[in-house]
């Protein structure tokens, strides 16, 4: 019946879909070796011990040989110890128990055999959880993977309405300026314009300057000839009156003609008819020229000062307008001024806000390598100990095999199993070396790692042969 249960069990151990992965999964402990391994055979000691108290505790306190002596399942559970009892202590031991222990042996074992297969299934699932984080991990790493940053479009939109502000501000200085340099230009024009006139009305100003002091030299020329005409007049007189005498003493002295005629006129009232009528002339002549000059001097003189009043009004206007184009000027370099200084505020918040977010990136990114690092020491401590589960396992079932194919050489079975408990109690102070090893690897930056194993073949008690084999090779920080 043992025989039956037992191979049934070795089917049930080769089907696993598991156990392939397993050994399969031999070959990469070789890199998992150069992580710190302090932690993860702390975890095998304390699962061995669990083992070793699991099996005292289905078995009522006893191993195969019913005792409470470390029998065959003590020296696989436990670490450096070895059994002193003899082959022959072994086989009876053995055969006295076997029908006793042999349901509880094999409960143990089923029992022993699912908790494994829980612990694969569970590894399997954190695999699977792993391997998922890994693709979230590359995922988000990839071009098309978008961070949210919804919490920096307030800042953006609050600096574009800053920058549009600006913007606006600007087009309307901008038209301002241009408003102020047309009128600029239309009050250059009107200056230019009162200039010509001004110039016109000097040059008018000059001819009738000209035409009054031609005016004042005929006038004078007329005063000259006043006083010649009066003595010419007075001459005239003189002479007509010297004639009328001679007349008149001829006519006395020798014939009294009488003539019918009519009568003379009298030349005195006639010279001053004519004086009265030149002199006349004389006056509205002059009184025309004073006039004509005095309402030709006031227009001018009136044209002069509407002209320097509106030159004087036209520099004040220029003036201002000089003034208001150098304060807009002066503006207008201030806003430039400010318009780089936000241009410069802009650039800098824009390069600050993506400098946080490729900090922050990094930072994810670091907490997620740490996460992983962590999450890999743990499936390498869990794939460890499943490991030394399964080699105890392997161990066990090879011990069961050769406990059932031979039963009648127990010296041969105790060889065996001392055998290789002890290859397993060397690979656990190889494994100790490895932690020495860890230690050097922190302070010394040529690493060296040491692999030592000391197999030694126990026969009744008495080591028989003893083989060690040492391994030195450099490991690469």
């Amino acid at each position: 019946m043992l025989q039956t249960l037992f191979g049934n069990y070795l089917r049930l151990y080769k089907s696993f879909p598991g156990r392939k992965q397993l050994t399969e999964a031999q070959g990469p402990v070789k890199d998992i070796a150069t992580m710190p391994v302090a932690v993860l055979h702390r975890s095998s000691f304390s699962t061995s011990s669990a083992l070793r108290s699991d099996l005292h505790s289905s078995n009522g306190g006893k191993m195969l040989n019913g005792s409470g002596n470390s029998g065959i399942f003590d020296s696989f559970g436990g670490y450096g110890s070895h059994s002193s009892s003899s082959s022959s202590s072994v086989v009876s031991a053995y055969e006295a128990s076997v029908g006793s222990n042999e349901k509880f042996t094999m409960q143990n074992l089923n029992s022993r055999l699912a908790a494994y297969l829980e612990k694969v299934r569970s590894l399997e699932a954190a695999n699977r959880k792993i391997e998922l984080q890994i693709k979230e991990f590359y995922e988000s790493r990839s071009p098309t993977y978008q961070k949210d940053l919804t919490g920096y479009y307030s800042t953006i939109e609050e600096l574009r309405k800053q920058i549009i502000a600006r913007y606006k501000e600007n087009a309307q200085l901008h038209l301002q300026l241009d408003n102020n340099g047309m009128a600029s230009s239309d009050f250059k024009t009107k200056l230019e314009i009162e200039m010509n006139g001004r110039l016109a009305v000097e040059a008018d100003l000059a001819h009738l300057r000209g035409t009054l002091g031609e005016l004042q030299l005929s006038c004078k020329d007329l005063q000259f000839q006043i006083p010649s005409l009066n003595e010419e007049l007075a001459y005239l007189k003189k002479n007509h009156e010297e004639e009328m005498h001679l007349i008149r003493a001829q006519q006395n002295g020798s014939v009294n003609v009488q003539v019918d005629c009519a009568p003379s006129e009298n030349l005195d009232k006639e010279l001053q008819e004519m004086r009265d009528q030149y002199e006349a002339v004389i006056q509205k002549y002059r009184r025309d020229a004073e006039h004509w000059f005095q309402t030709k001097a006031e227009t001018l003189k009136t044209q002069m000062t509407s002209s320097y009043t509106e030159v004087k009004t036209s520099q004040t206007e220029l003036t201002d307008l000089k003034r208001t184009f150098q304060n807009l000027q002066i503006e207008l370099d201030a806003l430039h001024m400010q318009k780089q200084v936000l241009e410069k505020n802009v650039a800098d918040v824009r390069y600050s806000v993506q400098l946080t977010q490729l900090q922050t990136h990094i930072d994810r990114l670091q907490e997620e390598l740490r996460q992983i690092n962590v999450n890999i020491q743990q499936q390498a401590t869990e794939y460890e100990l499943l490991l030394d589960i399964k080699m105890r396992l392997e161990l066990e079932i090879a011990e069961y095999r050769r406990l059932l194919e031979g039963e009648g050489g127990g010296s041969v079975v105790t060889s065996s199993t001392k055998t290789l408990t002890e290859t397993v109690t060397e690979t656990v102070k190889t494994e100790t070396v490895k932690i020495e090893e860890k230690v050097e690897e922190e302070y010394n930056p040529h690493i060296q790692r040491r692999v030592k194993v000391i197999v030694e073949e126990l026969v009744d008690g008495k080591v028989v042969s003893t083989s060690v084999d040492e391994k030195i090779q450099e490991v690469s920080k």
